[in-house]
């Protein structure tokens, strides 16, 4: 099943915006994936595993900066089109 899930996160840092980079950079680094970015979130499309397994980990990875939030949708469509 394919799934298309939108992300914002939130590093609670005055040093936030290399924590957003290196989380994008992260998500880009599944090649099964697509991410897209923009000023307010960043877009994911794919197949519901794979998607979702990347999202696991690239955000256990943010949380270990202290007081980190992710805002998270997810359809289960594929909207990349």
């Amino acid at each position: 099943m394919k799934i298309s899930a939108e992300i914002s996160y939130y590093p609670l840092n005055e040093q936030y915006k290399a924590p957003i980079k290196a989380f994008i950079a992260s998500l880009n680094s599944y090649h099964n994936l697509e991410v897209r970015t923009n000023t307010m979130a960043t877009q994911v499309f794919g197949e519901y595993n794979d998607v979702m397994n990347a999202i696991r980990d690239c955000m256990k990875d943010a949380f270990e900066l202290p007081h980190s939030v992710f805002v998270m949708k997810i359809i289960n469509a594929d909207l990349s089109k």
